[in-house]
């Protein structure tokens, strides 16, 4: 079976991608979904960003994140796990702050890979 020109230029493509771009790529994508489901989002016409909250949905990114920014911080340096730790820890506290009823400190979404976030 051969590959048609466009599958091979996007295989090229992706390999000429460095892993830290993918990484962080796939962290910025998970961020940014958690931060819509903890009711971040900018209100738009017709719906509020507190409309769009599900904070069983972003438990679910911030612990994929979590685990993801824990897992490949040695690998891709601190210049770039640095932001990406910020960003974590920003998304635990609006979660914290968005919940009815908080977790117990260290119990919160991803605190089972970073420790505890106060």
């Amino acid at each position: 079976m051969t590959e048609t020109p466009d599958a091979t230029a996007a295989v090229r493509d992706i390999a000429d991608v460095a892993a830290v771009e993918v990484i962080t790529t796939a962290a910025v994508h998970l961020m940014s979904a958690a931060a819509v489901k903890c009711g971040l989002s900018p209100d738009t016409d017709g719906v509020t960003g507190a409309e769009l909250t599900d904070l069983d949905e972003a438990r679910k990114l911030i612990n994929a994140l979590a685990a993801l920014v824990t897992a490949v911080a040695p690998d891709i340096g601190n210049q770039h796990a640095r932001s990406l730790r910020d960003g974590l820890r920003s998304l635990q506290l609006a979660f914290r702050e968005a919940s009815p009823f908080p977790d117990a400190l260290g119990e919160g979404p991803g605190e089972k890979f970073t420790g505890a976030v106060s």
